[in-house]
């Protein structure tokens, strides 16, 4: 079986969310089967390269046009396209995927994300089209949504409830483009489900890599390590934003007033002023960094304070990958198979966050007890390695099916 991978953007660096479920799925399609990897770069992003894409028989990296052009924004605002969606159009990449897809014959293509839907046509329009299978990282309009709701600024909330409408309309032509679907949790399956009752729609959860992230240290050991608190992920994210600077202004005063010798870290790329101006002598800011997982390896917890958003959250599976006990807002471990004081404990407010850090600080049975709960839920549940295996067997399905 012969597999087209296309993704919005290049898999490596793994910096993102979105690119590390398209690194370890489609490197995990790659040691069952012949996998051509197309990846999108923006204008003047340098072609990365990695040990972890070897596995690939083929690796066509193509450069998209420039995003957030006025004659875009003028489109996306007027028109009847999203921006997000006019941001990867591009006639020169969809003339390159008809000249790949002619060259080559492919059994099955994978899409990634609504991102790529100025692309499905490109498929569907061969003589003899390959079965298609879409992966959504997650329902777009949904988050556009949940962000103009949370927006005080009148223009950016009218903007932003357009952009949710056209981002539906252009969710409802990618759900019957194509037969199968994949989505990363049962929630967001019911809500396709809504939209369209008779659609082929597949959860396929977020992952983690167990055997990377597994501590080297005994957790009753860590459990009596000096305490930190982590939080993980990309700082150019607007729900991370919003996210951490809500805790570290509303919530971090108090809990560090009660746990001076207790210090925070904000550890993701790009982190902007406002972020910046976050850190203080007990909170710190680290930017991009090469390897996320020493972080994990001192971290006494790890808080993800998430108000707005969607998805699921891989930086809860890596600390549960990492044996670190977890403190999360309902919403941020939202789609994750999780229960309350069983393999995390889930706080929303002020009051509710500290008081679940300090019964950390005070039982280490607890701490024992999320710490092991959670590194086997990961791994009877959420490692890439199985989750890459039943995709392929979604693939063997639909290709079998398409030529009886």
């Amino acid at each position: 079986m012969r597999i087209l991978f296309i993704c919005p953007h290049q898999v490596w660096p793994p910096v993102t969310g979105a690119r590390l479920r398209n690194l370890h799925l489609s490197a995990a399609l790659a040691r069952r089967t012949a996998v051509t990897l197309m990846q999108l770069r923006a204008p003047g992003e340098e072609v990365s390269d990695s040990a972890e894409l070897r596995s690939f028989e083929r690796i066509v990296t193509l450069e998209r046009e420039r995003s957030y052009t006025a004659g875009k924004i003028i489109r996306g605002l007027l028109g009847p396209e999203p921006l997000p969606v006019l941001n990867y159009r591009s006639e020169n990449v969809a003339r390159s995927l008809r000249r790949i897809l002619l060259e080559e014959p492919f059994d099955a293509v994978q899409l990634e994300g609504l991102h790529l839907l100025p692309y499905l046509n490109t498929v569907k329009e061969l003589p003899d089209p390959p079965a298609i299978l879409i992966d959504w990282h997650n329902i777009e309009s949904e988050l556009m949504r949940r962000y103009a709701a949370g927006e005080k600024n009148w223009p950016k909330k009218l903007v932003a409830r357009r952009t949710a409408v056209l981002l539906e309309q252009a969710e409802a032509r990618l759900l019957s483009g194509a037969r199968l679907h994949t989505v990363a949790s049962d929630r967001e399956r019911d809500a396709l489900l809504t939209r369209s009752s008779q659609s082929d729609v597949r959860v396929l959860p977020n992952g983690v890599d167990v055997s990377r992230f597994a501590r080297r240290q005994q957790q009753g050991e860590r459990a009596g390590a000096a305490p930190s608190l982590l939080f993980v992920g990309s700082m150019d994210y607007h729900a991370n934003i919003d996210g951490v600077t809500w805790f570290t202004k509303q919530v971090w005063p108090d809990l560090h007033a009660r746990f001076p010798d207790v210090t925070f870290s904000i550890v993701g790329r790009e982190p902007g002023p406002g972020i910046r101006g976050l850190a203080s002598e007990s909170v710190r800011v680290t930017g991009t960094v090469e390897d996320v997982l020493p972080f994990y390896e001192r971290a006494f917890a790890v808080i993800v304070p998430l108000r707005v958003g969607g998805g699921t959250r891989l930086k809860i599976l890596e600390a549960m990958a990492a044996g670190v006990p977890v403190i999360s807002t309902n919403l941020g471990a939202e789609g994750l198979d999780v229960h309350h004081e069983r393999d995390i404990l889930l706080a929303d407010s002020p009051a509710e966050i500290i008081s679940a850090f300090s019964r950390l600080r005070a039982d280490e049975r607890l701490w024992s007890e999320l710490a092991e709960n959670g590194l086997q839920l990961v791994r009877q549940k959420y490692d890439w390695e199985s989750l890459g295996e039943q995709l392929y067997s979604m693939h063997q399905q639909q290709v079998a099916v398409a030529s009886t």
